[in-house]
């Protein structure tokens, strides 16, 4: 092989033909001219052909802190310079306990154990396993309008055809309302009475879809390639005190809404007045790093009697980095920074929507906005949706994009954006919409 066959030779363009032809035909990729990111600092990316663009979706959320964070690099870095990058989970792993102790008292479930995993679809898929076994029973709970990952069992429970490819399932699922409020049937009603249609719902659909065993409701607190769908505060508590009452256990999927990022609370779910009995975490533990787990109960979590180990989950590199990413984000209090750069956030996009017909709702929490953008009649335009992305990557700023209908336009910057920051962004937003 020629030097410059595997180094960095040509552009964007040449990259993408290479792509096309060895990479999947479903393997997402943005823009019409897709982008390669070759360096970033704060918040900040530049891609292979120099154009610098302020980051608003973190590497679907994960970047929570930003990019080239010393204190996370140099944890890194001493763990690199132990010659250890991997041992597995049969010998001792000081960092994955560490996090784990972490983990396990932030989490607020009593006698919490941790298992971890390399994403946030392992963690569910993990999260489903220990939920069946403990219930013995195949039966699951849903939301409409979810996204749990893309792996076997957490794709059935993906309520989202857009992201659900194939119809066999290992498990039987019933689907209930409650996350996606704004095209809900129950949309116009008021908070307090739309908890009730969903309760309500929920509970027909317990008692007509299911033999009344099941084994867990898996949700999102706010749906995140669902268009961050945000319902109403207390939803969750609700559905826990109808759950309780057949002794189905509650999954939180807190890969997009935890450590903080909604700002009011540290997970998703405390907004909702309930302790879970098992939450799924991943993306911004790492900053990067590849890593995701399972949180829950220690009696849940100690179900499986079969042998089993992880051999990349918790490795040493990735329990080091996140050490240091959670340490960072604690001591400098991001969540609190969440709540502020996502107030600056939200009602400054509210403002915009105001004499902007085509942005029919704006919604969600913290640093973890959406923009649902509509026709004329109300009716979802997803190319409006890839218009924005498109224009404001023009501008130098990168946004995601989801929604059921993709139709909505995705804020997610990381935790550590600046006043500054997001008044940039919401200039670019301003002038696209």
């Amino acid at each position: 092989m020629a030097p410059e066959e595997g180094g960095h030779r040509g552009g964007h363009a040449d990259l993408l033909a290479r792509h096309r032809a060895v990479m999947p035909d479903w393997l997402a990729l943005y823009y019409e001219q897709p982008i390669e990111l070759a360096s970033a600092r704060g918040r900040r990316v530049t891609d292979r052909e120099g154009t610098t663009y302020l980051d608003f979706f973190a590497g679907i959320l994960t970047n929570a802190i930003g990019y080239d964070v010393a204190e996370i690099s140099d944890a890194v870095r001493r763990q690199l310079d132990t010659g250890v990058l991997h041992s597995s989970t049969l010998y001792l792993i000081r960092a994955q306990v560490e996090l784990a102790e972490k983990v396990a008292e932030l989490s607020g479930i009593p006698d919490a154990k941790v298992f971890f995993t390399n994403s946030g679809t392992e963690a569910n898929e993990t999260a489903l396993m220990l939920a069946t076994r403990f219930r013995r029973s195949d039966q699951v709970l849903a939301l409409r309008n979810s996204y749990h990952g893309r792996s076997f069992a957490s794709m059935a429970v993906t309520g989202n055809r857009g992201w659900s490819a194939s119809s066999l399932s290992p498990l039987k699922v019933s689907w209930v309302h409650g996350g996606y409020r704004y095209r809900s049937p129950f949309k116009d009603l008021s908070d307090a009475d739309y908890v009730k249609a969903c309760v309500a719902d929920l509970r027909e659909v317990i008692e007509t879809t299911t033999a009344g065993d099941v084994a867990c409701l898996l949700a999102e607190p706010i749906q995140g390639v669902g268009g961050f769908a945000t319902p109403p505060d207390g939803l969750f508590g609700a559905f826990k005190e109808v759950l309780d009452e057949y002794g189905i256990l509650f999954v939180s999927d807190e890969v997009q809404t935890g450590w903080g990022r909604t700002g009011e609370h540290f997970w998703g779910i405390q907004a909702h007045g309930v302790t879970p009995d098992a939450m799924t975490f991943a993306k911004g533990l790492g900053n990067g790093l590849a890593i995701g787990g399972v949180v829950a109960r220690g009696d849940l979590m100690d179900c499986i009697t079969a042998n089993s180990i992880s051999t990349f989950g918790g490795n040493p590199v990735s329990t080091a980095g996140a050490l240091a990413t959670l340490d960072y984000l604690l001591d400098h209090d991001l969540q609190a920074n969440a709540a502020k750069m996502g107030d600056l956030l939200g009602n400054g996009l509210r403002a915009i929507a105001e004499d902007r017909p085509a942005v029919g709702d704006v919604r969600g929490k913290g640093l973890m906005v959406g923009i649902e953008l509509v026709g004329p009649a109300g009716e979802p335009d997803p190319k409006a949706a890839a218009a924005v992305l498109e224009g404001t990557r023009e501008r130098g700023l990168l946004v995601g994009k989801g929604g059921l209908y993709g139709n909505v336009i995705r804020l997610a910057p990381p935790m550590t954006v600046t006043a500054d920051e997001v008044a940039e962004a919401l200039e670019i937003l301003g002038a696209v919409l």
